[in-house]
């Protein structure tokens, strides 16, 4: 497998080692030891599975204190996914990293613990599924505004309004009041190790 390092520390691009012919495909979606060697060494605890259409944009969420390691993959469909580093006393604390990931790619991405994070369907639907370190625990969850001016994430809203997605994204009630990420008390948020 090839495994990209991203200007935050704890934030993986894996693309898995595809075998395919006339049949189909196979390939290795997680193996312990080579997710170890390459930095990843948690166990995982729980996996959840989400299905959503075009233009739902889910996050971006973390955890704290119980902050969650997250390996991300999509069953089928695509999505823009999105990590922010929101660890106080970080050297990349408020910069993101986006990358598309797809059924087709078959590529994953590490979410370290105390990391936000969240994407948005950019194919028809979408069937994400990420393995967890630790379990969701919603009195311990917060969240950030996917639209925060001073992240600068440039979700693919061009792509989404003008393929039949509507007029922009689809969020949650939760996700409609997030704050801005300079809003959110600090004490309230992970701290970098």
């Amino acid at each position: 497998m090839k495994v990209t390092q991203t200007e935050i520390g704890d934030v993986l691009i894996i693309e898995p080692k595809v075998w395919g012919d006339d049949r189909g495909y196979f390939f290795e979606s997680y193996a312990k030891h080579r997710y170890t060697e390459a930095g990843i060494p948690q166990e995982f605890v729980q996996d959840n599975v989400s299905f959503s259409r075009r233009g739902v944009l889910r996050g971006l969420h973390f955890q704290n204190p119980k902050s969650q390691g997250k390996l991300i993959s999509v069953l089928a469909g695509s999505v823009y996914d999105v990590t922010v580093d929101v660890r106080r006393g970080s050297p990349t604390f408020g910069k993101f990293v986006g990358v598309e990931l797809s059924s087709a790619k078959k590529n994953q991405t590490w979410v370290g613990p105390g990391l936000a994070h969240g994407f948005v369907v950019t194919s028809e639907t979408a069937v994400f599924s990420y393995k967890c370190t630790e379990f969701y625990s919603p009195e311990h969850e917060f969240s950030v505004s996917w639209n925060d001016p001073d992240l600068g994430i440039p979700w693919p809203l061009e792509i989404l309004n003008h393929s039949g997605g509507g007029n922009g994204v689809e969020l949650s009630a939760k996700d409609k009041a997030a704050p801005r990420l300079r809003d959110i008390d600090p004490a309230r948020l992970p701290v970098y190790k």
